[in-house]
């Protein structure tokens, strides 16, 4: 049985969803933000020594980190569903979105938020943020087209791991400019699987208003 370290409002409700729409059973352990920080709590570290949220336990295996997560998942326990054929040009365009995930269009994502509590003091670093953010949404956009999905117009983990950075994108206003990636995240937000793993984990704050 698969043990998932779950904390609200993070980037663990992505592997609650990917699991669900494998059909895994999986334990859940929860954890709570401090309502004031918005950090996690210090239980997390006993977990894994970065204190950070997802953390899967497979058997003897404990995995840290999203991308290798929906990776390890699929491959172990996907039965070739939610990836394309290892080997094929799809599939390397698949892996580059893994990786895109957290290795590029979060960080100014998470920088927005961050210096947002600044106010002022943040003000010579805002534009560069801002251009960062449409950069990586317009490219985001262009990518998706008029499919459904991002990688061969099917399902995969691509949009396990994309779908953190649409919900916050939606949520925050950033897809005024592409209202693509809006129908994209309520898309993917209205699926059983997802809301499955909703019911399961708890209340949601970047769950898209209908």
């Amino acid at each position: 049985m698969i043990t998932i370290h779950h904390l609200n409002d993070s980037r663990s409700q992505r592997i609650l969803w990917l699991c669900e729409e494998l059909s895994l059973g999986y334990d859940l352990k929860f954890y709570t933000r401090d309502l004031n920080t918005r950090l996690a709590p210090p239980e997390l570290k006993a977990v894994h020594p970065l204190g950070k949220s997802p953390v899967i336990e497979d058997g003897d295996l404990k995995l840290a980190e999203s991308g290798a997560i929906v990776d390890y998942l699929i491959r172990r326990h996907g039965n070739g569903s939610l990836a394309p054929a290892p080997g094929t040009d799809l599939h390397e365009v698949y892996l580059e979105w893994l990786h895109f995930s957290e290795g590029s269009a979060m960080l100014p994502l998470m920088l927005a938020l961050y210096t947002g509590r600044l106010g002022e003091a943040a003000a010579p670093l805002q534009p560069r943020i801002q251009e960062q953010i449409h950069s990586i949404l317009h490219f985001f956009d262009e990518q998706l087209g008029d499919n459904d999905w991002l990688v061969g117009n099917a399902l995969s983990g691509a949009d396990i791991m994309m779908s953190f950075v649409a919900e916050i994108a939606t949520m925050q206003g950033m897809t005024a400019q592409f209202p693509r990636l809006a129908d994209y995240a309520r898309r993917l937000q209205a699926r059983p699987a997802w809301q499955a793993a909703l019911e399961r984990g708890g209340p949601y704050s970047f769950t898209i208003p209908v």
